[in-house]
């Protein structure tokens, strides 16, 4: 369930319409859902209420820092995946006891931050990983706290690009290697071993591999705690799906998800972590468009809007579906047209839909992307120096610019022209 409904014609933003804000900041933007953001929030913490948990939320999702101020106030600890969202998690008042830091790559000034600046855990992926962490916080005189990643080798039957706990997958340790991985981390004097973490994709529909994958953490578990290891804490990532379409082929809820950690892991008496991100956010958000032209080509017509790949670039990267509306509501039962709806950037790939059902729609009409608020802003570029454009948030009858859209002059100036041009 989303806040962004019909009323009296007109798409709203809870209590703000939509036209509304693109009169306010012009076009196209981004708009994101308070009550949204904390319903989905409180699904996943109510589902895993009776275990000692923490949801971490995947900031890699929509790091606005608006956006992690309303998740931290709620209670909502941070999952980062490099020296930027570190800061951004600490800049919006996230405490370093409720940052997990994640990541296949980490730096030595990275590790080095985090050690100084305070974290929960590392989740580390590799031995070298390991040893680097180890050398750097016995330079500091610390002692960090980890988890390791194992790769079950689980397919996650999502996309090829966000599955990541397949052996063929660059994240984390062989499951099958874990005893030794771990016999080594406890030989080293900088780290604390408190747990096991494990992801194995994004966009997940189905329960049945994190079932499988959850199955395998359990008896190693069990095997590590055999080996003296004092495993006390599983991360179990994120990765659970959002319905991009209507349809009524929807992912399981957070609550089913919830039942099957309690029933597969509960009995191990652990502190349970998870790391959503976009069910968090993306049903949480708009990207919100003007039609420029209506274009007649050979056999079709295309609605080139003002937003484009550089915007939103995950139909262009994967395939992906998104909703697209009308922000003037359409009749009941009207007659709808195929468009194939695109982007000014010249490319063939700057195409959101082809042959897209929709009512007629004419220049100057507004047109808003569902599903919008993980993965778009966070991953939008400047490319063909188009400017990025705005996020904004609602509360209620409220609406603020969380991110606005630079200047020309602004971006031009960020270029530094050597002095021998």
């Amino acid at each position: 369930m989303d806040h962004f409904l019909y009323r009296d014609g007109a798409l709203f933003a809870e209590d703000v319409a939509i036209s509304e804000i693109a009169a306010a900041v012009g076009t196209p933007f981004y708009v994101y859902s308070t009550a949204t953001l904390l319903r989905h929030f409180k699904a996943f913490d109510d589902a895993l209420d009776g275990m000692d948990h923490l949801v971490c939320y995947a900031m890699k999702a929509n790091s606005n820092q608006a956006v992690l101020k309303t998740l931290a106030r709620a209670g909502a600890g941070m999952d980062v995946v490099s020296a930027g969202e570190y800061l951004r998690a600490k800049a919006a008042g996230v405490p370093g006891d409720r940052i997990v830091f994640s990541g296949v790559g980490k730096t030595a000034s990275e590790i080095r931050l985090a050690l100084e600046g305070g974290i929960r855990q590392f989740n580390v992926e590799s031995e070298p990983e390991m040893a680097q962490l180890d050398a750097i916080a016995q330079s500091l005189g610390k002692v960090a706290p980890i988890t390791i990643r194992v790769n079950p080798d689980v397919d996650a039957k999502t996309h090829a690009k966000i599955a990541t706990g397949k052996s063929e997958n660059k994240f984390g340790i062989p499951i099958a290697r874990a005893r030794d991985v771990y016999r080594l981390a406890a030989s080293m004097p900088g780290l604390e071993v408190i747990g096991i973490d494990v992801h194995i994709g994004s966009q997940l529909t189905d329960l049945a591999p994190f079932e499988q994958a959850y199955q395998k953490v359990a008896e190693l578990t069990e095997l590590l705690r055999t080996d003296g290891h004092d495993i006390r804490r599983l991360d179990l990532g994120g990765g659970l799906g959002i319905p991009y379409e209507r349809s009524n082929a929807a992912p399981p809820l957070p609550t089913d998800y919830g039942a099957m950690v309690q029933r597969t892991l509960g009995y191990l008496d652990c502190e349970i972590e998870i790391e959503p991100g976009r069910l968090i956010a993306g049903n949480a958000g708009l990207m919100v468009s003007e039609v420029i032209y209506v274009k007649s080509g050979e056999g079709r017509d295309f609605l080139i809007i003002d937003g484009a790949m550089n915007d939103l670039i995950r139909p262009a990267m994967y395939d992906a579906y998104h909703d697209i509306i009308p922000v003037i509501e359409p009749p009941v039962g009207g007659e709808q047209r195929p468009y194939d709806v695109v982007g000014p950037v010249c490319e063939t790939g700057d195409t959101f839909a082809k042959q897209r059902m929709l009512p007629e729609l004419s220049a100057g009409d507004l047109v808003a992307f569902r599903s919008a608020g993980a993965y778009g802003a966070v991953m939008s570029s400047e490319y063909n120096s188009r400017a990025l454009i705005p996020e904004v948030l609602v509360n209620g009858d409220q609406f603020a610019v969380i991110r606005q859209r630079p200047t020309f002059d602004e971006m031009i100036n960020r270029d530094i022209i050597p002095e021998w041009l």
